[in-house]
């Protein structure tokens, strides 16, 4: 999946034969990502596309050196799974 980075529409998304998958943010401060929407179609679930979709927005946070909120369930989850990106999350 080639997942791209659209900054000024503030998302990751990828495209799936027509449709999107994506993953928004916002910036509620300087150098801090809110991760707010996951979002990828039925028929492509289960596959691990919001992991690759999530993946690549730590990875943009993390090659910045900012931090992000996870506010979306799907990044939430993900970070769990994944405590290499702690020390990145902001302290709410």
């Amino acid at each position: 999946m080639n997942i791209v980075h659209d900054e000024d529409d503030l998302r990751f998304y990828a495209d799936l034969e027509g449709e999107e998958a994506e993953l928004t943010y916002t910036y509620p401060e300087d150098n801090i990502i809110d991760f707010d929407h996951t979002y990828v179609p039925k028929k492509d679930r289960g596959q691990g596309l919001a992991d690759e979709l999530v993946r690549a927005g730590l990875e943009f946070v993390k090659s910045k050196n900012y931090k992000f909120i996870p506010s979306c369930p799907v990044v939430e989850t993900f970070v769990k799974r994944h405590p290499e990106y702690n020390q990145y999350m902001e302290e709410v």
